[in-house]
């Protein structure tokens, strides 16, 4: 099962979340963002594509949407307590974990100097099958090749160095929407942010019959399944230490 409950003393103090488009992170993982913010954690947000392919007001131009969902995604992460939101402004719906995009993430490990990364699944998944976009994936495992060996190998990419980014290690991993999670984080107080976070991605969720019972229901399941009590909620993660 894993383990399971609140932060406590074990809270990260610096966080950096790679997230593929505008609000993922919030449906994946604002209410742990709100509770280690809570806690004291410096959290930062890379967002790689600005989500130039997603869905906007009628009649609305790619462009026009890029800058809608980056201002949704501030709103959002103001919601939870980040005020640092850096976009990489890659091509949204044509990623591919390439040597470009873990330079990219890498660049922004070196800059921030977390000490756990938090990333989007690579692997696939029968049982949810929309959390299956290519771009999720290529920035998982980029993301994870960005963690080790990039981040942490002062000739990986040459240029960084040049640039006086110097290597770090992160001491941690967690990868959300994982099919076999091993740590879960209790959110049940932090629900309210994280519906917050969700509602300011109007273009996006403003269509949803039923946001809050659909995003309660979710995180029953993940409490369920990390042996949680009874009424509480959470969210759900692969942990891998690094060392």
């Amino acid at each position: 099962m894993g383990t399971s409950g609140d932060l406590g003393n074990s809270a990260p103090k610096k966080v950096l979340v790679v997230s593929p488009h505008p609000d993922d992170i919030d449906f994946g993982v604002a209410g742990t963002v709100a509770q280690m913010v809570k806690a004291g954690a410096s959290v930062v947000y890379c967002i790689v594509t600005d989500g130039d392919a997603g869905q906007g007001p009628d009649g609305t131009r790619r462009e026009r949407i890029a800058e809608l969902r980056r201002s949704e995604q501030l709103a959002a992460a103001r919601a939870v307590g980040v005020d640092d939101v850096r976009f990489l402004g890659l091509p949204d719906g044509r990623l591919e974990p390439t040597l470009e995009l873990r330079c990219a993430i890498t660049r922004a490990i070196r800059e921030v100097r977390p000490d756990l990364t938090i990333l989007p699944s690579h692997e696939w998944r029968w049982d949810r099958f929309f959390t299956n976009h290519p771009d999720h994936h290529a920035v998982g495992l980029a993301g994870l090749y960005a963690v080790y060996p990039d981040a942490r190998t002062a000739h990986a990419h040459p240029e960084l160095l040049a640039e006086g980014l110097e290597p770090h290690v992160v001491e941690q991993v967690w990868v959300w929407d994982h099919p076999a999670p091993n740590h879960y984080v209790d959110i049940t107080d932090a629900l309210d942010l994280k519906l917050d976070a969700l509602r300011a991605h109007d273009s996006q969720t403003g269509g949803f019959e039923d946001l809050d019972g659909m995003v309660r229901r979710w995180a029953q399941v993940a409490a369920d399944n990390g042996g949680l009590p009874a009424g509480r909620l959470a969210e759900s993660f692969l942990l891998r230490r690094t060392g």
